[in-house]
This record gives C-alpha cells, sequence and structure tokens, in this order.
C-alpha cells in the first residue's frame, strides 16, 4: 500500500472496517467518518434521504425571516463572484436542513442539486461527513474535499460552509457552497466564509436600531473591513452584541451582552461617544491595556449623553388626516405599497423607490416628505446628471478655492439644504463607486463635511432614493455597493407599471383634470387608450392628453380627438414583425389606425404619411380575415 496516497488509504481502511492510520486524514473529518461508522452507515451505499414537508420548511423560514432576508442577499452576490459552472449556494438552519438555494443551471440538472433542495436535512446521522452537517455541529467553518465526503457517491463534490453565528457563539444558521470545479476550493472557501461574516454584520445593524454601533481594530486601516469588531450598545453604555471579530480582539474580557463599556475599554463612555459624534476618530485603551482606534457606524437615539438624560423621542405617526398623495392611487397594490410610509417617516426609516421610467417615482417621493410633516425644503437630486468629479461636492458642499472650478464663494452642498426636509436622491443607481463609500458614510453620521473644510456639520433629513433599474442586480455585478443599498432600502415601494393597474381611468381622468380642470374624457376615448401597452408610463400617458387636448373640440376628449395620434395595441403586430420591437411598435401602430378607420388602407396611408403598400403589408392578414368573416 506504499503507493497509494493517502486518501486512498483512508478510504481503503474505512471500507474494511479498520482503524484510520493517524495524519491521513483532518482531525474533524476522521472524527466524523468515525461517528458515522459507529452509527452503522455504509460509505457504498446510498445515503438516508430525508426531506421535510413544505409547510416544516415555510415555518422554519418565518422563524428566521431577518437572517433569511440579509443572507438571500448575499448569496445572490456570492453566486456572481463564484466563477465558472457547476456549483450551488444553500442556506441552512443550525440544525442543517437547507432553507434555500441558488444554483447554476448545470448543478440544478444534476443528482447533487435534485438531492439539496428545501426542507432536505444534512445532519451527519443522515448524508454522512458534509460540510453543512459538520459545521452545524462544529460551530466552525468546515471544508470537505471530494473524497473527504463519508459516502463514496459524494465523492465529486466539494463543499464549503459556515455557520451564521449570534454575539453569543450560537449558531442562527448556516451558508454553503457545493461546487465541482476543484481548481476554484480554496477561493470558494473565503468567499464563503466572508459572507456569513458580512451577514453576522448586519444582523448586529438589523437587530439593534436603536443602539450606537462601533467599530474598532488596533489598525486604523481594518476600520471599514470585515476584520473590525463591532460593538451594539445601548444609550446606558449596556453591549448589546458583539460581532466574531470584536469578541477575538476583546479577548480575556466580559464581552457578553449586559456588560457595559467600562467593562471593556478604558474610557468614559459618554465623552468617547461625543468625540465620535463630532466625527472624530478614537484612540482608546481596551481593560487589557491594548490600544485601539474606535469609529462610529450608526447613531444611537440620543445625540450627547453628556446633556441628555432621556432618548429624543421618536417622530409622533401623522394622524389619519395627514396629506392625501397628490396622484391616483386606487391600485390595490399602489395602496399596499404605500401604507407603511407614515410609520416609515415616523422612524426616519431610508425610504427607496422602484419603478419603470414614467411611472411617478418623484410624486411619491413628494408626498413622503408631506406625510413627514418636516418643514424644511424637498430638494431633489439627480445622481445621473452630476459627473463623478463633482458629486460629492454638489452634495456635501465645498469651501472657496476646494478644486478648480469651484464656485468663488463656496456652497454649503444640498444635504444641508435639506436640513429639517427631504433629500431626494434620484436615478440612484448611477452615483459613482466612490462617492457611494462617502454617501453611504454620511447615512450613517448623518454628517457633512465640505470638500475643503476642516468642520463637519450635522443634519436632520428625511432620506428617500429611487431607480428604474434592479439594485440587487448591480450589486451582484458589484457596481453597487451591498452595504448602501441595506441602507437606502430599509423600505423598498414599487410602483407598477401604468399598463398593470387596475385603477387607468381613475387615472386618466386625473391627469386631464390636471391638465384642463372642467375638461371631460368619454369611456370609449379611455377605452382606446387603455388598449396601449404605454412604455412610457404616465409621462407619455399625460404627454398624449395633451395632444388630444389641442386637437380635441368642444371641450371634450373623445375618440375623434384621439384619430391623429398613434394607439398602438399591445401584441397586434403582424407575425413577421413580432420578433422585432421596433417594427413591433411601428407595426402595432399602422393597424391600431386602420382599425380606426374601419379597415380603410388609403386613410390609414393619409395619416400616416405612408404609402398604400406598406400600410396593406403590415395589415394584409386583418383584410384577409374580414373578408372571410363577411363572405
Amino acid at each position: 500500500m506504499q503507493h497509494l496516497s493517502s486518501m486512498d488509504r483512508a478510504k481503503f481502511a474505512l471500507e474494511r472496517g479498520e482503524r484510520f492510520p493517524a495524519g491521513l486524514l483532518p482531525e474533524l473529518v476522521a472524527e466524523s467518518w468515525q461517528r458515522c461508522r459507529e452509527n452503522g452507515l455504509d460509505p457504498n451505499a446510498k445515503p438516508r434521504e430525508e426531506v421535510l414537508p413544505f409547510a416544516e420548511v415555510r415555518r422554519k423560514r418565518e422563524a428566521t425571516e431577518g437572517l433569511r432576508r440579509l443572507a438571500l442577499a448575499e448569496m445572490q452576490l456570492l453566486y456572481s463572484q463564484i466563477a465558472g459552472s457547476n456549483f450551488m449556494i444553500a442556506l441552512g438552519d443550525a440544525s442543517g436542513m437547507v432553507l434555500d438555494t441558488i444554483s447554476d443551471p448545470v448543478f440544478a440538472d444534476s443528482a447533487a442539486g435534485r438531492a439539496i433542495i428545501p426542507g432536505s436535512r444534512w445532519d451527519e446521522s443522515n448524508r454522512g461527513t458534509n460540510a453543512l452537517g459538520l459545521a452545524a455541529m462544529a460551530g466552525q467553518p468546515v471544508a470537505i474535499y471530494g473524497r473527504e465526503h463519508y459516502f463514496t457517491c459524494h465523492g465529486h463534490l466539494s463543499c464549503m460552509a459556515s455557520p451564521i453565528l449570534d454575539s453569543r457563539g450560537q449558531v442562527l444558521g448556516l451558508l454553503d457552497a457545493s461546487c465541482a470545479n476543484e481548481a476554484r476550493q480554496q477561493h470558494t472557501h473565503a468567499l464563503v466564509r466572508m459572507a456569513a461574516a458580512q451577514i453576522e454584520n448586519g444582523l448586529i445593524f438589523q437587530d439593534c436600531p436603536e443602539s450606537f454601533i462601533l467599530a474598532f481594530h488596533p489598525r486604523g486601516e481594518y476600520l471599514d473591513t470585515l476584520s473590525a469588531g463591532l460593538l451594539a450598545i445601548s444609550r446606558d453604555g449596556i453591549v448589546a452584541a458583539l460581532n466574531r471579530p470584536g469578541i477575538a480582539l476583546l479577548a480575556g474580557l466580559p464581552t457578553v451582552a449586559g456588560s457595559t463599556f467600562q467593562d471593556l475599554f478604558d474610557g468614559d463612555f459618554g465623552r468617547t461617544i461625543d468625540t465620535l459624534l463630532n466625527g472624530g476618530v478614537v484612540t482608546i485603551r481596551d481593560r487589557a491595556g491594548s490600544a485601539v482606534l474606535m469609529v462610529c457606524r450608526q447613531i444611537g437615539q440620543r445625540r450627547s449623553l453628556l446633556l441628555a438624560t432621556s432618548p429624543i423621542p421618536i417622530r409622533s405617526v401623522p394622524a389619519a388626516g395627514s396629506p392625501k398623495p397628490d396622484f391616483i392611487c386606487d391600485d390595490e397594490s399602489l395602496r399596499h405599497a404605500i401604507a407603511d410610509i407614515p410609520q416609515a417617516v415616523a422612524m426616519q426609516m431610508p425610504i427607496h423607490i422602484t419603478g419603470e421610467t414614467g411611472t411617478g417615482k418623484e410624486l411619491m417621493a413628494r408626498h413622503i416628505h408631506d406625510v413627514s410633516g418636516r418643514d424644511g425644503a424637498f430638494v431633489a437630486v439627480n445622481c445621473g446628471a452630476i459627473t463623478e468629479t463633482l458629486f460629492i461636492a454638489e452634495i456635501f458642499g465645498h469651501e472657496r478655492g476646494a478644486f478648480t472650478n469651484a464656485r468663488n464663494e463656496g456652497s454649503s452642498g444640498l444635504a444641508r439644504a435639506a436640513h429639517k426636509g427631504t433629500l431626494f436622491l434620484d436615478e440612484v443607481a448611477d452615483i459613482p463607486l466612490p462617492a457611494q463609500t462617502a454617501l453611504l458614510r454620511f447615512l450613517d453620521s448623518m454628517e457633512v463635511r465640505p470638500v475643503g473644510g476642516q468642520r463637519s456639520h450635522r443634519v436632520d433629513v428625511q432620506i428617500v432614493s429611487a431607480t428604474n433599474r434592479d439594485l440587487r442586480e448591480l450589486v451582484a455585478n458589484r457596481s453597487f455597493r451591498s452595504d448602501l443599498f441595506y441602507r437606502l432600502a430599509a423600505l423598498t415601494i414599487a410602483l407598477p407599471p401604468l399598463a398593470a393597474r387596475t385603477d387607468f381611468s381613475l387615472v386618466a381622468q386625473h391627469l386631464v383634470q390636471k391638465l384642463a380642470p372642467g375638461t371631460a374624457i368619454t369611456d370609449a376615448a379611455i377605452g382606446l387608450l387603455r388598449r396601449r401597452p404605454w412604455p412610457g408610463n404616465i409621462r407619455e400617458l399625460r404627454s398624449t392628453l395633451q395632444k388630444a387636448l389641442i386637437r380635441g373640440k368642444g371641450g371634450f376628449i373623445d375618440e375623434a380627438a384621439l384619430d391623429e395620434i398613434p394607439l398602438e395595441r399591445s401584441g397586434t403586430a403582424c407575425p413577421a414583425c413580432r420578433q422585432n420591437p421596433l417594427a413591433s411598435r411601428r407595426c402595432s401602430e399602422i393597424r391600431a389606425i386602420f382599425a380606426a378607420t374601419e379597415g380603410n388602407v388609403s386613410a390609414t396611408a393619409r395619416q400616416l404619411g405612408l404609402s398604400r403598400t406598406t400600410v396593406y403589408k403590415h395589415v394584409a392578414d386583418d383584410r384577409v380575415n374580414a373578408e372571410e368573416v363577411h363572405s
């Protein structure tokens, strides 16, 4: 057996029921193999594939809702980071039961992919030695490469799992990556550990919204990394949570929840917080004598612990008679979307608005400002219209002569202009990456320092952002920071496209009254308008109604007022044009006018400025169908 590899020798001993020679396997793996053998598992047999009913899966998902929300976002990002193919990302509960998966199509269609499904249990007693089950048992990151799996049928896979821990070290869940690409095993294992750490940090922010969250590390350059300790601490200096790096950095000290700031650090808590809130970086020694640098990453309710004796009260929820929106929102999905606005602005939660171009995102932002009852201004910023070099200066201001082309008188910045009001960040997806870091720090501290300035200024603003792009996709593509996304999207309002709204007629009537008060629009005209797909949404409808008002006679809008306005009907393009979006749109316009003129080719050609031959090419099948009906 001298010519056999260590793994071959270990497998040979396993299959013959012999003791494993020392040093052939990692200790965790050897211990697991021994337990599996003692439990009577046959390594050459098929493992027991226990899958729980979906009702149980749903119950466990509900029990871990906060963790699952953070984990799924991180899983999507992790999915984009693992190059190549044939892999799966899985989230398990603390016992090793799978809750969710995100898979490469190749892996999903494999036998392993069909086995790793929601409800499947990967505890050691059923599935033998595997990363998910072993990480749940050991409470530490585990990698099981290829034939280290107990069951031979799993020998072609490599699995890496990391537990997700709370601040007490208890396992809340498990993050796993399983793949068949051996070349990237170490790389994938590192990414899984980083993702689990990111989730743990996210849980601290999520679970401690009223606490100060302090980052600390002996070296300043590590304060913005996963190596930094995160300490959540109450207004009274009581420890609420501490992440794993923080526990390691404060080894030997009482890091359990309920201990105090003074138990951990040699400094007055109130004075330390006040220094941090003024934008400073504090150098402080822990009780073991080691020096660390400390910054504030989240501000608690109370602004100054030296002066205040009680927390700042949360802004009261607007009464039932709060301002009604200046737009129609009788669509059920829209009513549901805006129901949480009063409570959200009462808690000063950042609100993110999504929707296609023209769905009314700025109107919604202005409504949020009105509901907030704030005395300050509504300041809108088109993030896509500001160059990368000017973005920070425009938002945070600049001193005189701070950079080339700076205003001679300097600028206080748009954030300060919105003090006591609302800062609306439109087209937020276009913020350049360098500026995203500065914006994140501002959201965490609500302090601005002008470019070239020395003093920081605290502001009180309601943050509203909007985009027509998918920020989750941008996060997955690493063109938008995940931590900034979480801060902006504390509450997300999704505006439905106009064509999907059930209150279309009310929207059309409302717009007509805004454009020309007292002007009527007939049901037949609304019926014609409703048949259009409206890619430009409400903005396009408004433009169409303006044209109809110009062309309409008698102070109302009916079908005749819409005769000269091309009205395309969704799905009415001829078969030859349906596969080409541009051709389909033009063809639909021709066929809509052809229908409105009751099948008159000459009238259609005259209205559109086309030849009769061109019109006939697009409506030939309609003419044939009409002739067949009348024959």
